[in-house]
């Protein structure tokens, strides 16, 4: 057997073919990998020794005498350039399953070859670039997904892979293929993985451009700088510059732009492999860019990665030939764009590109009102009154545009209108998570349903993802409270807070069971697929978990370290019900020196080490600001991570 133990963790012999710089980078880590290289094939000796050594391997340099010795069923094709398509077609004839480098072949015929042997053969073939799967590339994918800035029609994209002998120590296989096969394949890649298969160059043009004093090989290309403009079948037009000539040091390097009805995108790295929280940048309407940090923590991804994926096909008996074909035709585009600019005309584009996947949706609307399950962002934006009565208006398009996606709402606030003229050309409706709540005003037959239709009617909205009762004690019915903020500050006070004689507030008789019967049939009307309570106590929330026909899928809370509900948490999480925490900052808070000890041991903020500790717990944050630069920050936080000793000292704030 070529692997062992039980399959979800077998561990694949490979062999690795090339053992130059890009080598060492893929073995990096291999110790933690389900893959056990077992052999090492280069020209070169020395190096092959030297890499064989390094990850217990035997060395050889011949690849034939390899594949005769090693019974290993998956290469790692490591060589130069022009070396990646006859490498790979030699172990496919040897029935071996393959990763490539990128290029899969600088020739797409040759190319659409391998991927045919591999598919006759049953073998699996993958290759580089792996950056569609990079966490800031999916995070860019997601606010494209997602609708924010409508149809996206025109891309700006670079591959300025620059002075190739200021960062390589062998770079003639680079200076014979060009700047297209070796930088511009990151930017191509992205794209065909997110908008399909292109379907003809526009126009080319190749300049031979060399830094002054260079002497090039007449071996190396004629086309050391290229500039494209391509057509996708079902998505935009891009104007592509790949460059030897232009310094990767300059200001942009595989910068990509995306150019839609309703807003800009621009991510700084088509290929990183990490993903920075400056990374991503977005423009909604008429407000000024914003980050769109990535919610994640962040991590190096590992080149490795696509090895293993490719490897767990295997396992699994389904060899995968995904990235192989949009290997093939980006190597397509790449001899499209050579021919276009030798032609000085349009040239169209060969090869089965896979489509890009279809986006994930958060919420199918026409899905089962029985499936209650809430699956919530680490961060939520709150929209609720600030201090001295302003609203967070000024920070609504720039939470939008910087990627928030669970905004939590409600009548008392009285800026539902705000929010609904912001989201109208916004996000897709099934990419948001919408949070609303009745007033205690508002709990009484009829008026619970009235006030729920209002607040979707200003939102612009069908339905609430979950619609939550705000506290659970019912005040008596004052009027209709909608577009509140338009309104005096006193009438305002005297609408959501009435009071009787004595100067008590003005109780009703409902009870909270029968208030959340009136809120079960909310969900039976569709105008809410899930319900969640606010402000309970947990003597309060277990009883209506016991009565509910439709038990709350949420609870909000105030939490922080000095009141963090831990019984209450650890309830929830153990009945599946999800934890929001609203006012998880305060001024005390942020000044306190056990929470700033915390922040100064991890270089952060204070206010990003509350949120992390919340993120960290299991609860979802819900920050307020007016401040569009906090907003962006407060999203940021839930990439942080907080040590134990952090966690226990937070914990330990309790009063």
């Amino acid at each position: 057997m070529y692997w062992w133990t039980h399959p979800q963790f077998a561990v694949v012999n490979c062999l690795v073919v090339g053992a130059g710089s890009v080598a060492r980078e893929y073995v990096d880590g291999i110790a933690d990998a389900n893959l056990q290289p077992v052999g090492v094939c280069d020209l070169d000796r020395d190096r092959a020794t030297a890499l064989a050594g390094q990850i217990d391997a035997t060395a050889y340099t011949d690849l034939d005498a390899m594949l005769a010795a090693e019974s290993a069923p998956l290469v790692v094709n490591l060589t130069s350039h022009g070396a990646h398509a006859p490498v790979t077609r030699t172990c496919l004839d040897a029935g071996r399953h393959v990763f490539s480098e990128k290029p899969l072949a600088v020739d797409a015929a040759t190319a659409a070859d391998l991927v045919a042997l591999a598919r006759d053969r049953g073998l699996a073939l993958g290759c580089a670039p792996a950056n569609p799967t990079g966490d800031v590339q999916r995070h860019a994918r997601t606010l494209l997904a997602d609708g924010r800035l409508g149809k996206v029609q025109f891309v700006t994209a670079t591959a300025n892979v620059g002075r190739v002998g200021a960062w390589h120590d062998r770079p003639d296989s680079f200076l014979r293929v060009g700047p297209l096969y070796d930088g511009g394949v990151y930017p191509l890649t992205l794209l065909v993985a997110w908008f399909g298969r292109v379907e003809c160059v526009r126009r080319a043009d190749a300049l031979p451009l060399w830094p002054g004093g260079a002497d090039p090989d007449e071996s190396y290309t004629d086309a050391p700088h290229v500039e494209a403009t391509l057509e996708f079948a079902d998505g935009p037009t891009v104007a592509l510059r790949a460059s030897f000539y232009v310094d990767h040091r300059s200001r942009e390097f595989y910068g990509l732009e995306c150019h839609g009805d309703d807003g800009t995108l621009y991510l700084d790295d088509t290929g990183a492999l990490a993903a920075e929280a400056s990374a991503v940048t977005v423009r909604g309407g008429d407000r000024e860019p914003t980050t769109a940090p990535h919610p994640a923590p962040r991590r190096e991804q590992s080149r490795l990665e696509a090895v293993e994926r490719l490897a767990d096909s295997v396992r699994r008996d389904a060899p995968d030939r995904t990235t192989a074909r949009r290997g093939a035709h980006v190597a397509a585009v790449c001899n499209a764009i050579e021919a276009a600019a030798d032609g000085g005309g349009a040239v169209t584009v060969g090869s089965d590109a896979p489509a890009g996947a279809r986006p994930k949706r958060v919420w199918e609307p026409e899905s089962s009102t029985a499936d209650r399950a809430l699956h919530l962002p680490p961060v939520g934006f709150g929209c609720s009154r600030y201090r001295h009565g302003d609203y967070v208006t000024p920070a609504l398009g720039a939470a939008v545009d910087a990627g928030y996606r669970l905004f939590d709402t409600a009548e008392l606030y009285g800026n539902e209108w705000r929010l609904g003229d912001l989201l109208a050309d916004g996000p897709d409706r099934d990419s948001l998570l919408l949070l609303g709540k009745p007033w205690r005003t508002n709990h009484g037959p009829g008026h619970l349903e009235r006030a729920c239709r209002g607040s979707l009617a200003e939102l612009g909205a069908d339905a609430f993802d979950c619609y939550a009762l705000h506290w659970p004690g019912a005040w008596e019915y004052t009027a209709p409270l909608s577009e509140l903020s338009k309104q005096p500050v006193a009438q305002q006070e005297r609408l959501t807070f009435p009071t009787d004689a004595n100067g008590e507030p003005a109780r009703a008789s409902h009870t909270l069971l029968e208030t959340w019967q009136r809120m079960e049939r909310l969900v039976d009307e569709r105008l809410a697929r899930t319900l969640g309570i606010c402000n309970v106590t947990l003597p309060q929330l277990a009883a209506v978990v016991d009565e509910a026909r439709i038990p709350p899928a949420l609870v909000q809370v105030e939490s922080n370290p000095y009141a963090p509900r831990h019984a209450l948490v650890r309830w929830c999480h153990r009945h599946g019900i999800r934890v929001i925490a609203h006012s998880p900052l305060s001024a005390e808070l942020r000044e306190d020196p056990v929470v700033r000890s915390v922040a100064d041991r991890h270089e952060i903020t204070p206010t990003t080490a509350l949120l992390a500790w919340q993120v960290q717990r299991g609860v979802v944050p819900i920050p307020t600001t007016t401040d569009p630069e906090h907003a962006t920050a407060n999203l940021a936080a839930a990439r942080r991570r907080l040590d134990e000793r952090a966690m226990t000292q937070l914990d330990g704030l309790v009063r």
